[in-house]
């Protein structure tokens, strides 16, 4: 494989790695509405207050989120409409897969037994 190829597979991993989280994930489905202070996140979302705050951090220093400070509160929203067609376009592809991941042990930790 070119180096050049495994840089940018490199970089593909880490974003999908990052999108596989479950906590960001959730709080990037919860900006897909709207854009959202980190209370309206915790809320929406279910996490505790320093872990959304940790998540939305690591959302930001990744650039698929934005932030904007409105008086005392900073308000998180998605960073661009690409990152909504990500989240749309994996909707679509779960849409058709759904069962096979459903039955899949190899991406299941607890059904793997490991």
């Amino acid at each position: 494989m070119k180096q050049r190829s495994r840089g940018r597979l490199d970089f593909g991993a880490k974003l999908f790695r990052g999108l596989a989280d479950l906590s960001r994930l959730a709080i990037l489905e919860a900006l897909r509405l709207r854009p959202r202070t980190v209370s309206q996140v915790v809320a929406r979302t279910g996490l505790s207050q320093p872990s959304a705050s940790m998540h939305l951090d690591c959302l930001w220093c990744c650039g698929l989120v934005d932030r904007d400070t409105v008086g005392r509160y900073t308000v998180y929203r998605l960073k661009s409409k690409k990152v909504l067609r990500v989240l749309e376009a994996a909707e679509d592809l779960l849409g058709e897969v759904r069962d096979r991941i459903a039955e899949c042990r190899r991406y299941d930790e607890r059904k793997a037994g490991l």
